[in-house]
């Protein structure tokens, strides 16, 4: 059978995008080269435990917000549910031995900012103002890219001529002095995977905002939600296949005609949309001649970086200990900078100088297997000491590999331990991952975390688009619109929407309904009768 569209990659670009066609009427097919369907955002069972790698906490999930209106838009009403983490402190920043809850509301969040840092007053509102109104013109300006519309740029949209190619670093340098509220502020850059001094101005702003109504976690951990997104696609006549590795897009006549996979079987399709990374499409998925001069980009891409994982489950009462549903961000010392540059090029010395750490168990108080709480832990590392054993089997790696995943793991509990003291004896089960596992599952490029590197230089109009130089070929996911699970599943809309020749994506999603449940993580007795 020629399917309408084939989808390559199951991560939530592309699982959005079937769904948005699906429900369309298409013939869809979703090919995984992975057993587990999801991407990042999948689930994996270990040592009788189930982790979740990618996904520890999602934004604008609130009535009649963006990721809510995505979700409930594509059907998943009534199919998944979330938990609210912690409203007080839904991320604490554990900096130089000092601590900074991050709560629900800007409002509350300023004001626990000023009353810190108080002779920091006039640079933070100004910082703040400028981030706003950044986010705020980037939002308006599509309609202003045209001629003769685009000169009028400078007068609608100053602050963005103004930051909109900067660096978040430039806009600290100009507002704030005080080492500890820089470190504050610059925090969550960990979920960029680059430096306050690299990562784009606008970028930043649009993640900052995305949690200002609050963080929410899965019912039922991260699976839940690519297994929600098969359940309706299946549905609508759609179909997955995992454990189909794509070896090329076969074009013929300037066209797309279908996939061939590895192993030579050939499925036929009007359309293709690559959920892979662009840096696979153009120097692997698409024939050279069908690349267009994309390959020579794809290549000069610079991608953020890599990270050691480390998934525990320990005996311990976490919630006793005082720990709660919030993630826990680690740093040794306030030059936040510093630490990320440093994870680019070098691995850790002695000690660790940033590290994450989520309790998916308090997230989700439901899951507690065999009564035990959850770790999951990252720090950032680079590629390059792990480059000479990519593309081999785990059973292929020597003996130098297992001595360096050991002292990074080691190095990882001791962290840990300073953190929660007594874990390392209340240890029932723990693993070590490499930057050759996140190439492995979810065939990154170098093990980047978050695709390509969203510096002033790639991002927009400098990044990928949702068009290819194939007609009836498009990609979508963590390197074209944005990174993240909301930044992907956006880029599945306008992918559909390519397809379709539909000028507006948001045409393709139903009304918002609010049938997605939200439940307090803080307070799981409240659950009772909401199987």
């Amino acid at each position: 059978m020629t399917h309408d569209t084939i989808v390559i990659g199951s991560g939530p670009g592309g699982l959005v995008a079937a769904l948005a066609l699906a429900r369309r009427g298409q013939r869809v097919l979703v090919v995984e080269q992975h057993y587990l369907p999801g991407g990042w955002s999948h689930s994996f069972a270990l040592g009788g435990y189930r982790f979740s790698p990618g996904i520890h906490y999602l934004g604008d999930l609130g009535a009649g917000q963006s990721l809510r209106r995505i979700l409930e838009g594509v059907g998943l009403s009534g199919e998944v549910d979330f938990c609210e983490m912690n409203p007080d402190a839904f991320d604490h920043f554990l900096i130089a031995g000092e601590r900074f809850d991050v709560p629900k509301g800007f409002g509350p969040y300023l004001a626990r900012l000023l009353e810190r840092f108080p002779d920091e007053r006039v640079g933070l509102l100004r910082y703040h103002q400028v981030l706003f109104q950044v986010l705020k013109e980037i939002r308006s300006v599509d309609s202003l890219l045209n001629f003769p519309e685009v000169l009028l740029v400078p007068f609608k949209a100053p602050a963005l001529l103004r930051w909109g190619f900067r660096s978040l670093g430039t806009l600290l340098d100009a507002c704030v002095k005080d080492p500890m509220a820089r470190a504050v502020l610059t925090a969550q850059v960990g979920n960029h995977g680059l430096a306050p001094s690299q990562v784009s101005l606008g970028l930043h702003a649009a993640m900052h905002v995305h949690y200002h109504n609050g963080a929410f976690y899965p019912r039922g951990g991260a699976k839940r939600l690519p297994q929600a997104m098969i359940k309706v696609l299946r549905r609508h006549g759609g179909e997955i296949r995992v454990r189909a590795r794509v070896d090329t897009i076969r074009i013929e006549n300037g066209r797309a005609t279908g996939v061939v996979l590895a192993g030579g079987e050939f499925l036929p399709a009007k359309n293709v949309i690559s959920n892979a990374d662009p840096h696979w499409l153009y120097t692997r998925l698409l024939p050279k001649a069908s690349r267009g001069g994309h390959e020579r980009k794809a290549r000069r891409m610079n991608y953020t970086f890599s990270c050691m994982s480390l998934f525990c489950a320990v005996d311990m009462d976490m919630r006793g200990r005082g720990f709660d549903s919030g993630n826990y961000w680690y740093y040794r010392h306030t030059d936040i900078d510093a630490i990320y540059k440093r994870a680019q090029l070098a691995l850790p010395g002695d000690q660790l100088d940033v590290m994450f750490v989520s309790v998916p168990t308090l997230k989700d108080p439901e899951y507690r297997p065999n009564g035990h709480h959850l770790l999951e832990a990252f720090t950032f590392v680079p590629y390059a000491p792990f480059e000479r054993w990519a593309g081999t089997h785990p059973d292929e790696r020597d003996a130098g590999y297992a001595a360096l995943k050991h002292k990074l793991g080691e190095q990882m509990l001791d962290t840990l331990e300073a953190m929660i003291p007594g874990v390392r004896a209340s240890l029932k089960f723990h693993s070590v991952a490499t930057p050759l596992a996140n190439d492995f599952y979810c065939a990154t490029v170098r093990g980047a975390v978050y695709g390509t590197a969203k510096t002033a230089s790639q991002i927009g109009p400098l990044s990928f688009s949702i068009k290819t130089p194939v007609p009836n070929v498009f990609q979508c996911g963590a390197s074209t619109f944005s990174h993240g699970y909301a930044g992907a599943a956006y880029s599945g809309i306008f992918a559909a929407a390519r397809v379709l020749g539909e000028g507006s994506p948001m045409k393709l999603m139903s009304p918002m309904d609010n049938g997605i449940r939200v439940f307090p993580s803080e307070d799981p007795d409240s659950w009772v009768g909401h199987g």
